[in-house]
C-alpha cells in the first residue's frame, strides 16, 4: 500500500480527542459528535496506544489532560483554526466574483484608485470592489487591505507598497505669501492639523521636533480626514504634512508645493495584506499591486 503524505493517526480519533479534551469529558464530547462516551473512550485509547503515552489522567468523576494531552490539544487546535480558515474563505469566495479591497479614505483616492484603472487595462476580465473606511475596525469580510502601519507586527501575508517621506506642503500662492527660510520660522504659519489614525503618531509637532525645532506651533486648522486637509491646503487654509506616496501627483501638478525642503522618514510603511489566500483573482490583485508601487497615472 502506498504510504500516506502526513505521518497522522486516524482522523476520527484526533476528532474524538481534541472534542474530550476541549470539554474536559468524554460525555460531552460524545454528545457533540453524536457518538457514544464507549466510543469516544475507544477512540483516545487507540489513540494513547499508537503514541505510547496517556494523554488523560481518569477519575471516578471525570477526566483531565496530561501534560502530553494538553501539548497535543494546542497543537490540533491550531491545525483546525487553519482548516476552518480556509473553509471560510473558500465559502466566502462562492458566489463572490468581485475582489473586494479594503483602504482609507486617502490611501484610495490618492493611490489605489489611480492605480486600478490601470490594472484593468491589463485584467477587464477582473472586477475588483473597494471598501473605504477610515475606522479601525478589522478588515472583517474582504479578499486585501491596505495599511499604514509596522508590517513587521502584522500576522498575515503582506508585502509593502511603499516607503515613503513627509515634508511640509502648501498652495503656490500660500508659499509665496509666507516666505519660510528655516524650520523655526515655521511658527509663524497656519498649520492644517490632522486628527485622524492614518498618520500612524507623525503630526506637525513630531516633524518639526526630528528637524531640530520644538518651540510652539500654530493649530490653525483641524480636519479629521486626510483628503479634506490637502484641500484645505490648496485652498490657501494652511500648509499640511504630505506623505510624498500620497501627494505625489498633486505636486508634480503644481496644486501643492513644498514650504521647506527639509523632509523625514516615515517611521511607518504603507502595506498591503492578502486575507484571501485561496482566491487566484486575489493573489493577481496582491502581486499586482505590490509591483505597482512606482507605477504612474
Amino acid at each position: 500500500m502506498p504510504s500516506r503524505p502526513y505521518d497522522l493517526p486516524r482522523m476520527s480519533s484526533l476528532v474524538s480527542f481534541e472534542a474530550a479534551a476541549r470539554n474536559t469529558s468524554f460525555k460531552l464530547a460524545a454528545a457533540e459528535l453524536n457518538v457514544t462516551p464507549a466510543a469516544v473512550s475507544h477512540q483516545i485509547k487507540t489513540l494513547e496506544r499508537e503514541l505510547q503515552c496517556s494523554l488523560f489522567n481518569r477519575f471516578h468523576r471525570g477526566v483531565e489532560l496530561t501534560e502530553s494531552g494538553a501539548y497535543l490539544l494546542v497543537a490540533l487546535q491550531r491545525g483546525f483554526e487553519g482548516i476552518s480558515d480556509a473553509f471560510e474563505q473558500l465559502r466566502a469566495q462562492h458566489g463572490r466574483s468581485s475582489v473586494t479591497i479594503r483602504s482609507s479614505t486617502a490611501v484610495s483616492s490618492l493611490w489605489l484608485t489611480p492605480r486600478l484603472a490601470h490594472f484593468w487595462k491589463s485584467y477587464e476580465h477582473i472586477s475588483v470592489a473597494q471598501f473605504v473606511s477610515d475606522t479601525q475596525r478589522a478588515a472583517g469580510d474582504c479578499d486585501l487591505s491596505l495599511h499604514y502601519g509596522d508590517m513587521s507586527r502584522d500576522n498575515g501575508r503582506c508585502r509593502v507598497l511603499f516607503r515613503d517621506r513627509i515634508m511640509a506642503l502648501c498652495s503656490p500662492h500660500f508659499a509665496s505669501r509666507h516666505r519660510i527660510g528655516s524650520i523655526g520660522d515655521i511658527a509663524e504659519v497656519p498649520l492644517i492639523h490632522l486628527d485622524s489614525l492614518e498618520t500612524g503618531g507623525t503630526d506637525w509637532r513630531a516633524w518639526a521636533q526630528a528637524l531640530g525645532y520644538s518651540g510652539p506651533l500654530k493649530s490653525t486648522h483641524r480636519v479629521n480626514n486626510y483628503v479634506i486637509a490637502l484641500q484645505a491646503a490648496q485652498d490657501d487654509m494652511g500648509a499640511v504634512l504630505g506623505w510624498e506616496g500620497l501627494t505625489a501627483d498633486l505636486v508634480a501638478s503644481g496644486k501643492l508645493v513644498k514650504l521647506l525642503p527639509e523632509t523625514i522618514s516615515a517611521p511607518l510603511e504603507f502595506y498591503v495584506k492578502l486575507h484571501n489566500q485561496a482566491s487566484d483573482r486575489a493573489l493577481l490583485v496582491f502581486d499586482w499591486l505590490a509591483g505597482a508601487r512606482h507605477q504612474k497615472r
